[in-house]
């Protein structure tokens, strides 16, 4: 685990594999840290030099007070790659990270020269719908959320396995300032128009059982890029790169290899 301090807060990130390897960049989703990817880790092809870390809020990074917006957000990324001079890299996000994939794609074609949209989408859910959930975060915590965030994030099946405790921990304890703040963040983004513009390589992946970012809205989004495609991950949810690691890293090996990545 290393810190990197862009002047107004601190991030946590890790680097892995090869330092003079194509680069990998993984962001994740909302109310998980950067252990996210680390079952697909173990699948992917050596020779990569692989980038994650925790956004604003979350895991070990600093978290200022809520609200957080999705260009500060974006800015975090794009500082943290600039610091460890990163360009042409594939760039991984999912859900919220998807987002911030987007954004930083939008304004920083030279550090992104590829794509995966996972379980993502250019809009996400209505001003409403996220207020409702920071209002209940703020009154009982996070654990009022926890039950109804593994239905949304996780299949049926998997949601029978024992470890689906430790995905619920990682939720429960979030800062919930942290959480508040990229809940808003999500709730104030709108990239419709502008990920409309976007003209690189690009891949969705989406699970047949999510129920935060169902496959057509995914797919909507990614119609949004030309030439780009979708993956859909059968009896898989919101976290498919948690229930099926393997089959989640062969998408993004073969991604890699059709894009000359690697």
């Amino acid at each position: 685990m290393k810190i990197f301090d862009t002047g107004s807060i601190k991030l946590n990130y890790r680097e892995d594999g090869d330092p003079s390897g194509a680069p990998l960049v993984f962001a994740n989703s909302l109310g998980t840290d950067l252990r996210l990817w680390d079952g697909v880790l173990a699948h992917l092809p050596p020779g990569l030099r692989i980038i994650r870390y925790d956004k604003r809020g979350h895991g070990l990074s600093d978290c200022p007070d809520a609200p957080y917006a999705m260009g500060a957000l974006v800015r975090d990324t794009e500082q943290l790659l600039d610091f460890l001079e990163i360009k042409n890299a594939l760039f991984v996000g999912l859900s919220i990270g998807g987002m911030i994939a987007q954004g930083l794609a939008i304004k920083r074609l030279d550090q992104i020269r590829a794509v995966v949209l996972s379980n993502t989408a250019a809009k996400i859910g209505t001003t409403a719908i996220w207020q409702d959930r920071i209002d209940t975060i703020r009154e009982h915590g996070l654990e009022a959320i926890g039950d109804v965030t593994m239905k949304r994030w996780f299949s049926k099946d998997f949601r029978a396995k024992p470890e689906m405790a430790a995905w619920r921990n990682m939720l429960t304890t979030t800062k919930p300032e942290g959480y508040i703040g990229c809940a808003k963040a999500i709730s104030g983004t709108d990239f419709i128009t502008p990920t409309s513009g976007l003209r690189l390589p690009a891949l969705g992946i989406a699970g047949s059982e999510d129920d935060a970012t169902p496959p057509d809205l995914v797919r909507e989004t990614l119609g949004l890029i030309p030439g780009s495609r979708m993956e859909l991950m059968r009896r898989k949810g919101h976290l498919p790169c948690v229930e099926d690691p393997a089959g989640y890293a062969q998408l993004l090996t073969n991604f890699m290899i059709e894009t000359g990545h690697i």
